[in-house]
C-alpha cells in the first residue's frame, strides 16, 4: 500500500513553519482506494511571499482545522504503508515533525519519486514535478496545491510501477528491524555491535535511522554484507550538532579503533604545513609528513596539495623560498632576484619583520581567532552545543541552556577532548562549509 502525500507549508524549515494544507491519496498499487485533503490553520502568519507560490492566505485558514485536529485521521490512514512523495524528505519531515510537537513518534517507509523517476526514467530534461509531470504527458491541476502537487504524484507513481514494479515493491516492503526502532531521525553518531558487544563500527549522520537502514539493507559490497551478518545490536548518541557529531565520530574512532573503519582509525590528512624557529630567530614553513608528535599549523589529504598551499601563501605573503623548504641554495632565493622576497634569505630582512608576514599567513592557514566558542544547535531547542577553541587549539565540547549562554556559561559546560590535526581539519572545514554559525571571541578578561 502506498500513501501519496504532499503538504503547503508556511515556509521551507520544518523546525519553525508549519502545514497549511496536507492532502493524502491512498493507493493499493492498481488504483486509489482512499483520499484525504484539508487545509490546516497553522497557528501562525503565512507570509505574503507563500501566498503568492500558493494561494493559500490566512483568512483561507482561520476556521480550518489544526494538526493535532487530524493526525490520528493520518496515522490511521497510512498505517502500513509507504509514505511517498515528490522530494518525500520535504513532506515526510514536516509531518515527523508536527507529530514531535504532539509527543508522537511517526514513522513510516519512505519513497522519493524524484529519486525513482532520475533511476527508472533517464535522460529527462528536468525532475521537478512540474516539468517532469509536462514532458510525461500528465497534467497537474492546481499547482503548488496539496491535493494538485499529490494526485500528480500518484500518477507518476503509477507510471513508475508499470515501468519496473519488482523495484519499487522490494524497496517500499522492508519491515523495520527491532534494533533500530528506538533510534531517533535525528544527527548523531551510531555503533554497530556484534553478539560479543564489540564495537565493529561507528558512524555520524544527520539522519541516524535511516543510515542504520541503510547498512542493515545493503548488499552491494562483500565487505557490507560480511558488516552486516555480524551486527548484532546498535546503540546511538544524539548530537544535534552536526559538527559535535563529526567531533565524537573521530574521537570515538580512534578510542575503539573498530574493525570495519579501517580506513577512518588513521587520519586521511597525511600531509601538514609545519613551522620551526631557527638560530637566527626566523620563523620557518615548510610542507611536511603528518608524523606522531609534531602538530601541524593545518593539514592536507596530499603532500601536492600541502606544498601548492606552501607555493601559494609564499606568494601572497611575499616569503621568503629558502625559508619555506621550497627553494635549495647557499645564497639568496630566486625570488629575491625578481624582488618578490624581501631578502630574509640575503641578510636584508630582520627576524622581527620576516615574522610578522608569517605569523600573518599562519592566521589565515588556522581560525580567524586563536580563542573562541562556537554555538551550534542543541539536542533540543532549549540547549545549545558549544565547541571550545583555546590558544588555536580545540579543547572539547559541551551543552548549556539556551537562555544562559554568556561567556561561563559556555565554558562551564565544556568536556575536554584530545586536540589533534584531525579535529582542527574538521573544524576548520565546518567553518568554511557553514559561514554563518555563531561565533563567540574569547578575551582575556572574560575569566578574571
Amino acid at each position: 500500500m502506498y500513501a501519496v502525500i504532499d503538504v503547503e507549508t508556511t515556509g521551507g524549515s520544518f523546525v519553525n513553519e508549519r502545514l497549511t494544507e496536507i492532502a493524502v491519496y491512498l493507493h493499493d498499487g492498481e488504483r486509489i482506494v482512499d483520499e484525504f485533503s484539508t487545509l490546516l490553520n497553522p497557528e501562525q502568519p503565512i507570509p505574503y511571499m507563500i501566498t503568492r507560490i500558493t494561494g493559500i492566505n490566512n483568512e483561507m485558514v482561520a476556521n480550518a482545522p489544526r494538526f493535532c485536529e487530524v493526525a490520528r485521521r493520518i496515522v490511521e490512514m497510512t498505517e502500513g504503508a509507504t509514505f511517498v512523495g515528490h522530494n518525500a524528505s520535504f513532506d515526510y519531515n514536516f509531518i515527523r515533525h508536527e507529530f514531535k510537537r504532539l509527543g508522537y513518534n511517526y514513522r513510516r517507509p519512505t519513497i522519493c519519486t524524484v529519486k525513482l523517476s532520475r533511476k527508472l526514467l533517464p535522460g529527462k530534461q528536468s525532475y521537478s514535478l512540474g516539468k517532469l509531470c509536462n514532458e510525461l504527458g500528465i497534467v497537474v491541476e492546481n499547482r503548488h496545491r496539496a491535493a494538485g502537487d499529490a494526485l500528480a504524484t500518484t500518477r507518476l507513481l503509477e507510471l513508475l510501477l508499470k515501468t519496473d514494479r519488482p523495484a519499487i515493491e522490494k524497496q517500499s516492503g522492508y519491515s523495520i528491524p527491532d534494533m533500530i526502532k528506538e533510534v531517533p531521525e535525528e544527527t548523531g553518531v551510531y555503533y554497530l555491535h556484534d553478539d560479543q558487544g564489540k564495537t565493529i563500527y561507528i558512524g555520524k549522520s544527520n539522519n541516524m535511522f535511516e543510515r542504520l537502514l541503510q547498512h542493515l539493507r545493503n548488499s552491494d559490497t562483500v565487505k557490507a554484507v560480511e558488516m552486516r551478518s555480524r551486527i548484532a545490536s546498535v546503540s546511538h548518541e544524539s548530537t544535534g550538532s552536526e559538527l559535535i557529531a563529526l567531533l565524537l565520530e573521530s574521537s570515538e574512532i580512534k578510542k575503539h579503533k573498530p574493525l570495519y573503519n579501517r580506513a577512518q582509525r588513521r587520519s586521511v590528512f597525511s600531509s601538514g604545513l609545519f613551522e620551526y624557529i631557527d638560530e637566527q630567530g626566523y620563523h620557518r614553513l615548510y610542507a611536511g609528513r603528518n608524523l606522531n608528535g609534531h602538530q601541524p599549523v593545518t593539514s592536507f589529504t596530499t603532500m601536492e596539495h600541502a606544498r601548492n598551499y606552501l607555493y601559494s601563501i609564499v606568494e601572497k605573503f611575499e616569503l621568503c623560498q629558502k625559508f619555506c623548504g621550497l627553494y635549495e641554495t647557499k645564497g639568496a632565493c630566486f625570488h629575491y632576484g625578481i624582488k618578490q622576497c624581501r631578502g630574509a634569505c640575503a641578510g636584508q630582512e630582520t627576524p622581527e619583520q620576516y615574522n610578522r608576514r608569517v605569523e600573518a599567513a599562519i592566521r589565515l592557514s588556522g581560525f580567524h581567532y586563536p580563542d573562541f566558542f562556537i554555538v551550534d544547535r542543541g539536542r533540543h531547542a532549549d540547549e545549545v552545543a558549544v565547541v571550545k577553541i583555546a590558544g588555536g587549539r580545540y579543547m572539547g565540547f559541551g551543552y548549556t541552556d539556551a537562555s544562559d549562554s554568556g561567556i561561563e556559561s559556555l565554558d562551564n559546560c565544556i568536556s575536554f577532548y584530545d586536540d589533534n590535526r584531525d579535529t582542527r581539519q574538521i573544524i576548520r572545514n565546518y567553518l568554511k562549509k557553514n559561514p554563518r554559525t555563531r561565533i563567540v571571541k574569547i578575551h582575556i578578561n572574560d575569566f578574571s
